[in-house]
């Protein structure tokens, strides 16, 4: 049988096609690619492409797509999250793992109801189940809109505000459901709280 005798300069012109091709992908995939998505991206959605940041007397407060950890009474208090070592860890996104038939869980909820009913002793509505469960992610910036109306008559006795005055300020950050039939009307907790720190409380009227 006859070979085709290996020489340099046959192993170059088999070599050179495969190079030229590593460096022409190399360069449309990770630079020219990258380059036009980014640019795209910061001249049609400039905010939501530097992660949706909000941002309060020029410093950077939080972004509208990673929840916060509100403990304070006038405050609005988001979902739980599971992430360790603290909640809404953005570099550790996830659940809990913990099935329906869970004693843990059980557990986990019954606490959450408990400090829901310590912080507001008068409220006997039902406590929203957004409330009391993490979600998948662990990073839920919203909450839905029976879980912010629970938390009115709360906030507003914490502020010194007139609980119309804060269902107002929930209804004006409510969010509809996207394309106008996908998803539940929502509210972003942080931009709530900031708008909730922006309003003075309202002087006592004297009698």
């Amino acid at each position: 049988m006859n070979k085709t005798p290996t020489t340099p300069s046959g192993a170059v012109s088999v070599l050179r096609p495969a190079l030229v091709l590593f460096v022409l992908l190399s360069v449309v995939t990770g630079l020219l690619y990258p380059w036009l998505v980014t640019g795209v991206a910061q001249v049609a959605v400039p905010q939501q492409a530097n992660g949706s940041l909000i941002e309060r007397d020029g410093k950077v407060v939080g972004s509208a797509l990673i929840g916060q950890a509100f403990t304070q009474p006038g405050h609005f208090w988001g979902r739980p999250s599971a992430t360790s070592p603290t909640p809404y860890n953005a570099a550790a996104s996830g659940g809990s793992n913990l099935g329906p038939t869970s004693p843990a869980l059980t557990e986990a909820v019954q606490a959450r109801i408990a400090a829901l009913r310590t912080a507001d002793p008068g409220n006997t509505a039902t406590v929203p189940v957004d409330l009391v469960t993490a979600s998948a992610s662990g990073l839920d910036p919203h909450i839905s809109l029976a879980a912010a109306q629970y938390q009115v008559p709360r906030v507003a006795r914490a502020r010194g505000l007139p609980a119309d005055a804060v269902s107002a300020l929930v209804a004006q950050h409510t969010e509809g459901v996207w394309l106008g039939f996908l998803g539940e009307p929502r509210v972003n907790v942080l931009a709530l709280n900031l708008a909730l720190d922006a309003t003075p409380p309202t002087p006592a009227q004297g009698g």
